[in-house]
């Protein structure tokens, strides 16, 4: 018999309702309702990250979406990457990092070369001035899925040149998804050049998809 989740905290956040919840030993968010991400896994998150990383110049990462917390972890550990800089609109999704979920990914937001920015990443990237070896996004459910309607800019031609002027040359971009996006993948490579498709298979569904490619 499956355990009934508690729910643990339940706020207003920037995209509305924002519910963090227990389910045995695990932890989920919950945002309008609908299931976003939990404690379970983290496979195609680190995967993300680690083919970001592996493939970048050495130097700065840029997180945006700090999530359960499983890819500022993997990019920490990872020998290519010194600061991370990790953008997450939602205070409460920061507060449970530091909090319920800061055991599940052994404190990261404590290391120092962790650097949290609040703040929408759309707003925030291009009046930064910054620019990363890696961008790694995960704030959406996918191209195809967005969080809310506002985001759908990020996986456009703007969204994608604005993310191209953020990487120094040699540069790489990482997107996760939780299921395929043909078309985004056909805007990915006119803007890019070569992309490669990452595929992690799951318990049910789609399997978890990472699109990823670099600026030449």
């Amino acid at each position: 018999m499956s355990e009934e989740p508690v729910v643990l905290d339940r706020v207003d956040g920037v995209c509305g309702e924002l519910v963090l919840r227990q389910v045995g030993d695990d932890f989920e968010i919950i945002a309008n309702g609908v299931f976003i991400m939990d404690t379970r896994n983290g496979a195609s998150e680190r995967l993300m990250v680690a083919a970001a990383a592996d493939r970048m110049p050495p130097g700065r990462l840029l997180l945006g979406g700090l999530g359960v917390g499983f890819s500022l972890r993997a990019a920490l550990d990872h020998p290519r990457v010194g600061e991370v800089v990790v953008v997450e609109r939602e205070p409460a999704v920061l507060a449970w990092n530091h909090g319920p979920l800061r055991s599940r990914h052994e404190d990261a937001l404590a290391d120092p070369r962790a650097r949290c920015v609040e703040a929408d990443l759309l707003a925030w990237l291009p009046a930064s001035g910054g620019r990363f070896a890696g961008i790694c996004l995960d704030i959406d459910n996918g191209p195809e899925w967005t969080v809310t309607d506002g985001n759908a800019a990020l996986y456009g031609d703007a969204g994608l040149d604005m993310l191209a002027g953020a990487l120094e040359p040699g540069g790489v971009l990482a997107v996760w998804s939780a299921g395929a996006s043909p078309a985004f993948a056909a805007r990915l490579a006119a803007r890019f050049g070569t992309v490669d498709i990452l595929s992690v298979p799951v318990s049910r569904g789609e399997p978890d998809l990472v699109f990823i490619t670099h600026v030449r």
